[in-house]
């Protein structure tokens, strides 16, 4: 099995000190072999690169670099009768529970947009629009429970005790971020010489309001509990 991951942070989601630190300018994309993050047997080529850009979508959000973000009460998710829908909601509310964030629910109106997305086949992320982003791919029967796990293995590498961005964290910083309140997930059957050079799964998930402001680690990602 092949995987690829990657992960859009928006420019206008990070305070401007972020250029001034000189996180990342460009995306940048590192090939590595490495073990499947889903657990396959066989290796797997993976690409992560999860980065700031300047170029990239700009988010209309705008947040104090210091300020907390409140956390309502836990609330429990009602089933939207889709089940793939559910499926996306269940397991990324499995995954916030595990760090103190509370459920997010479907954004049934960012899904059109992000499936018209995923349909393209292209591995980049896209331009516009006030979410962020978190990309993957794989080969063989990869769907949304391979995503969300891929890009929650990256916790055991998110420092706590100097919470910032980071490249090797960000798509686990997305998914658990407590800011965040809903989620719209894609899945598209992208034919070989697009993403891989065999047939692939791509999926694409957003979220609202977008995660990894700059300044605001602290308050929104959370410890295993």
């Amino acid at each position: 099995m092949q995987i690829l991951s990657l992960l859009f942070v928006s420019a206008l989601a990070l305070s401007s000190s972020a250029f001034q630190h000189g996180i990342g300018k460009n995306r940048c994309q590192s090939m590595v072999k490495a073990s499947s993050v889903n657990a396959a047997t066989t290796p797997a080529t993976t690409a992560v690169a999860p980065t700031v850009t300047q170029s990239a979508r700009q988010s209309m959000v705008k947040v104090s670099s210091t300020s907390a973000v409140p956390t309502p009460a836990p609330t429990a998710v009602a089933p939207t009768g889709d089940a793939f829908a559910d499926q996306v909601v269940a397991q990324h509310n499995a995954a916030r529970a595990k760090y103190g964030a509370n459920p997010i629910t479907w954004n049934a109106a960012l899904y059109s947009a992000t499936q018209a997305y995923a349909n393209q086949c292209k591995f980049q992320h896209s331009s516009g629009g006030n979410y962020g982003e978190n990309l993957a791919a794989g080969t063989g029967k990869y769907g949304i429970v391979d995503a969300v796990n891929g890009w929650m293995s990256e916790a055991s590498a998110y420092d706590y005790n100097k919470p910032d961005f980071s490249s090797a964290t960000g798509h686990f910083t997305q998914v658990v971020w407590k800011g965040t309140t809903q989620v719209a997930c894609a899945v598209a059957s992208c034919p070989a010489g697009t993403i891989f050079s065999q047939a692939s799964q791509y999926v694409v998930c957003r979220y609202t309001p977008p995660g990894n402001f700059l300044g605001q680690f602290a308050a929104n990602v959370g410890r295993p509990v």
